[in-house]
């Protein structure tokens, strides 16, 4: 266990410019440019009215209290999806980070460092694997919390400049403060749906020995081209042709796209999520959770797993530069 936690330790701080730095500034950025635009927006916005549900609503100083208060139930159940850009960074910069992880110790030759202390290759890949699918998503969490708050707070004073205030009925509604305990919620959700493509990138960062990022999008390109290919001459001689776009959803862009939070949502449940007047996270959480019902997701994972074994494997072998 102590072990681990200085495994974990030594991944944050080599890649501290990406986990922490990087989703920091993205944040700032964020903050500059939306807050200032709350900001410019009180300062210099004219008086008028506010259009809500598509229908125009009489001026903002005279906002009705029932819809002041369904506004404040709206901003406070979605003020975290402001952040949303902060996780499509996240699975990039995890993406890479796994495509690297077990490459560029082989290419620099440090792993004949790593190898000469009393650490394992299971302890070493489960660290990296850990990193991927718990430590940077803890992190870009709390920072998207933050900046979710920071967003929060500059669009009330906005509102209330112009005459709207929000700050009581925002800071009564329960979904302000659960709003954090929901996206930790997400978590091991997104940790199960991400684990094949982790465990193909860490597998494929084991074994290449260089062209790291070409060998794990290019083998399920190429993969799919083959299967097409393989098709058009079948076609033309029988009916029985291999369903290429079940392989393209269910493989390759399991494989490739996992990482990204919330390619589990279906149409249906996004439709679902659409017919209600606002964001509805509980409702959110129940059909993201309803999605592990399905076996695929279960092989997937454990296919997924049995990479990262194959990972471990690998390390032990391929030592070379």
């Amino acid at each position: 266990m102590k072990t681990m936690k200085w495994l974990l330790r030594r991944e944050f701080w080599e890649h501290k410019g990406a986990f922490f730095w990087a989703p920091v500034a993205i944040a700032a950025a964020m903050v500059l440019f939306i807050g200032g635009g709350f900001m410019y927006t009180m300062a210099f916005g004219g008086h008028g009215t506010v259009q809500f549900n598509g229908h125009n609503v009489v001026d903002i100083q005279g906002f009705p209290p029932a819809l002041r208060y369904k506004v404040a139930h709206i901003v406070a159940s979605g003020y975290l999806g402001i952040a949303a850009p902060l996780f499509l960074v996240m699975a990039v910069v995890v993406f890479f980070y796994c495509l690297s992880a077990l490459h560029d110790d082989r290419r620099d030759r440090s792993i004949l460092f790593w190898k000469s202390l009393p650490l394992s290759d299971r302890d070493t890949v489960l660290s990296k694997a850990v990193t991927a699918l718990g430590v940077v998503p803890l992190l870009f969490i709390a920072i998207a919390v933050v900046t979710g708050l920071v967003l929060l707070l500059l669009g009330m004073i906005s509102a209330a400049g112009k005459g709207l205030n929000l700050f009581a009925p925002v800071l009564t509604e329960p979904n302000l403060y659960l709003g954090p305990l929901y996206l930790l919620a997400f978590l091991p959700l997104y940790m199960v749906w991400a684990l094949p493509t982790v465990g193909w990138l860490l597998m494929v960062s084991s074994w290449a020995r260089s062209k790291v990022f070409l060998w794990a999008v290019g083998i399920p390109l190429v993969s799919v081209v083959l299967l097409k290919w393989f098709n058009f001459l079948v076609g033309q001689v029988s009916n029985s042709v291999i369903n290429v776009d079940w392989f393209v959803d269910q493989v390759v862009m399991r494989g490739l796209l996992g990482l990204v939070p919330g390619i589990w949502m279906s149409e249906a449940s996004i439709n679902a999520l659409n017919e209600r007047q606002g964001l509805d996270p509980a409702m959110l959480l129940g059909l993201s959770y309803g999605t592990l019902a399905s076996p695929g997701v279960w092989i997937a994972a454990a296919v997924g797993a049995g990479m990262i074994y194959a990972a471990m494997r690998l390390r032990r072998w391929r030592d070379e530069g």
